[in-house]
Formats: structure tokens, sequence, C-alpha cells
């Protein structure tokens, strides 16, 4: 037999094993995660961010600017549409990265939907798309230099954290509508004089697009209530299989004026080429003060304003969506290192369609509503009793008896218990469930 002393011991080599490397580094077990996880949450974020890189081209890549011509010069959309697709994969990756590496937040960033649209029909229209980036890089380096001087974190902190919140859900409704109208769930009805949208094809819902779309948000829906690991990718995988073979055996093809029934936003089937050789022709195609000799100053400097105006509640919003999803706020309603996440999401151009679904997955286990700290000599656990449930603070004394209170401190909420228990528990942090 081995002493308990000798087992802790162990158990705590063990532990300081598996927080070494990349899990010390993005402080993964200390937010109460686990690389699995994070790996899972990741998967997600890529799949529900994933359509901005077909969005975005279909936005930019389809209007011609104040001389005619489209993004990357010339006048073929379907060259513009690949250029841009490359960029905006290529850019959401490396400010991704930079927000994981500088940031140490579990934020994914990439074009503002919103922002592509405005730029588009509102700015490239009066110049050309070089002066129209420009104005977007003045904004991002604008921003920048308002973080570095902390003026922007300043604006964070000041405002509330209930309008943070308000943002946060206007975003995600922003995101949802566009989901169910690229499903053919709802959209513009024929008749101008009509309600701004209609439910499916003249009130009916009819087509396979829709089918897809409640097959699988009924499937993550489902899965999610039932808390099995990664719903939402099941969710995903499943309806991108389904619309691939419904394609495939019924040819529904592209939603048109005549065929109302048909895919939205891409038609789902496999590509004719896997790899091919991206063009980064436009990478750095952006002219400074250009746009200021095609409106004029002040026309240039309120289009910059404009875009600074939603960047910065985009971002208020983003961060505190997040940070919440993942228990990453403090009582302020402010995220860890929130300077260093507005300098990457300054000129990296923080999104709408962030990783807020993948965060689902980063959620704490073991906390307790109402306990900020998380010491090491206790856990929180909740007593899954047949009849009781109520949540206790079990604390271990080094080399004694377990002892603490029965009940938990008063500014627990008992109306909101636990949802799980602390699965991963080390030898010296163990904790007694008990059913009295």
């Amino acid at each position: 037999m081995t002493s308990p002393k000798a087992d802790a011991a162990r158990s705590g080599s063990a532990a300081k094993k598996r927080t070494n490397g990349l899990d010390s580094f993005f402080k993964i077990t200390e937010r109460g995660s686990t690389v699995p996880r994070e790996i899972r949450g990741g998967l997600v974020t890529f799949f529900t961010m994933a359509y901005i890189v077909v969005l975005n081209p279909l936005i930019i890549g389809t209007v011609k600017d104040g001389t005619g011509q489209f993004v990357g010069g010339g006048t073929n959309p379907a060259a513009s549409i690949a250029k841009i697709a490359v960029a905006t994969a290529l850019v959401a990756g490396v400010v991704t990265i930079l927000m994981g590496v500088v940031a140490n937040f579990p934020l994914a960033l990439a074009t503002g939907l919103g922002l592509n649209a405005f730029i588009a029909f509102s700015v490239a229209t009066k110049m050309t798309w070089a002066d129209a980036m420009g104005l977007v890089v003045l904004e991002g380096l604008i921003i920048l230099i308002l973080v570095l001087t902390g003026f922007r974190k300043a604006v964070f902190e000041a405002v509330p954290l209930q309008l943070k919140v308000a943002i946060s859900v206007g975003i995600g409704l922003f995101i949802a509508f566009i989901g169910v109208v690229d499903a053919g769930f709802v959209r513009r009805p024929a008749a101008p004089a009509g309600p701004p949208v209609e439910l499916g094809v003249g009130g009916n819902l009819r087509g396979w697009p829709v089918l897809v779309f409640v097959v699988g948000l009924i499937l993550i829906s489902t899965l999610y209530a039932r808390k099995v690991k990664g719903a939402i990718l099941i969710g995903i995988l499943v309806a991108t299989v389904l619309a691939i073979i419904v394609e495939a055996v019924f040819t529904v093809g592209a939603r048109t004026a005549n065929n109302p029934g048909g895919w939205g936003l891409s038609v789902p089937k496999l590509p004719d080429h896997w790899f091919t050789k991206p063009n980064l022709d436009t990478i750095g195609e952006f002219s400074l003060f250009g746009s200021f000799e095609k409106v004029g100053v002040v026309s240039a400097l309120l289009l910059i304003f404009t875009l600074m105006l939603a960047d910065f509640f985009d971002t208020m919003g983003t961060m505190t969506a997040i940070g919440a999803e993942a228990g990453l706020l403090d009582k302020d309603g402010t995220p860890p290192n929130s300077q260093r996440i507005l300098i990457v999401a300054g000129p990296g151009r923080l999104p709408d369609d962030d990783a807020r679904e993948g965060d689902r997955l980063r959620q704490h286990r073991g906390r307790v509503p109402g306990v900020p700290d998380h010491r090491p000599d206790a856990v929180h656990v909740l007593d899954l009793g047949r009849y009781r449930r109520r949540v206790r603070l079990v604390r271990r004394v080094e080399g004694g008896p377990r002892q603490g209170p029965r009940h938990p401190p008063a500014d627990v909420d008992r109306r909101r218990p636990l949802r799980r228990v602390l699965r991963h528990r080390p030898a010296h942090r163990l904790a007694h469930l008990t059913n009295r």
C-alpha cells in the first residue's frame, strides 16, 4: 500500500504535467476546459463561420465600383469572387491566430457581415474599389491608435453591461435572420407593396432546402438539449451530407425566379477540384487617400466615422457575448486581456459572425453562481440526489478528514443549481457526493 502523501505527490506531478506546454499557455485547464473540448469548439467555430468565405465574395465581388470595374479590376465577376474568397479566408485565419496567441482569448475573426454590404453598395459605387478599401484601412489604423491611447478601452468600460448584452443579442438575431433567409424559410415577397418578408413562397414552406434546414435545426436543438458533446458540429455535418445527397438525387439547382425552391446561397455538391493555386492579387490593393479626391474630405471623414461607429459596437457586443458564454468576464462584464483583444480586433475587423456557437462547448464545469474565486482546496459539486438537489461546498484539509459547511454561501443562487458534476477531480481535490 502507498501512503496518502505519496498518492497526493503523484497526482500533483500528473496534474503539473497536464498543465505544461499548450495547456499552460492558453490556460485551458485553469479556465475549466479540456483539449478535446477546445478542438470540438474550434471545429464548430470553423463550420459556423465558413459561410462568410462564400457570402462575402458574393456581396463584394458582384458589385461594380464607380468606374464599372469589379474588385481586382476587370469586368468578370467570377474572377473577382475567387480572389475575394482567398483574401477572406487568409485574413480570417491570420487574425484569428493572432487573437489566440497575442490576446489569449477564444475569439475567431473574419469579415464583418453588414459592413461589407455598406462598403459595396454605399461606398464603392462612388469611387474605385481601391479607394473604398483605403477607407477601411484608415479606419483600422485610427481604431488602433485609439486602443493604444486607452480611449477605446475606456469607452468599453463606460458602457453599461446591459447595453453590451443587448448589442450581442441584436448581432445574434441579425445572423439568425440571414440564416433563415438563405434557407428559404422566409424571403422577400414578390409584391413590393406587401410586408418586408413572408414565410416561404407565398406563405407556404416548400422546397428541399427548407426541409434540410428544419431537419438540421431540430437535430441540433435536440442534441444540445440532451447535452450531447459536439451537438452543433454533429448537426452541421449531418445537414451538409443530407444536402449533398438531396442535390445529387433530385438536382434541385440554384434558387431563381423560375426555381423558387432552389438553394439560396450555393448549390451543395462536391467540388470539381479539391486543391487549386490561390490568387492573392487583391492583397494590399488599396489607396489610402484616393477617396478624399473622389468624394471630398468631409464625405470621406463621415464614411470613416460610420465604419468606426459600427466597429465600436460590434466589438463591444461580440467580446461580451463570447466572454459570458465562456465564463471569462469579471463582475463588470469585461473580459481578460481586453486591451490586447482590442488591439488585434481593431485592424483585424472584428466580425458579426464570430465564434459564439463554438464557444458554447467552453462552459466551465464546477462553477457555482455567486462564488467568484476557485481555490485549489475547494471544489463545487452538485448533489444529484433523487429527492434533494443542492450545491455543496466541500473542502479537504490536508492530512485530516474532509470538512466544510453543509450549505453553500448565502450569495449562491439555489434556484440555479449546476447542471453538470465536476468530472476531473485529482486526488488532492476529491469531493464527496452524498445523498442525505
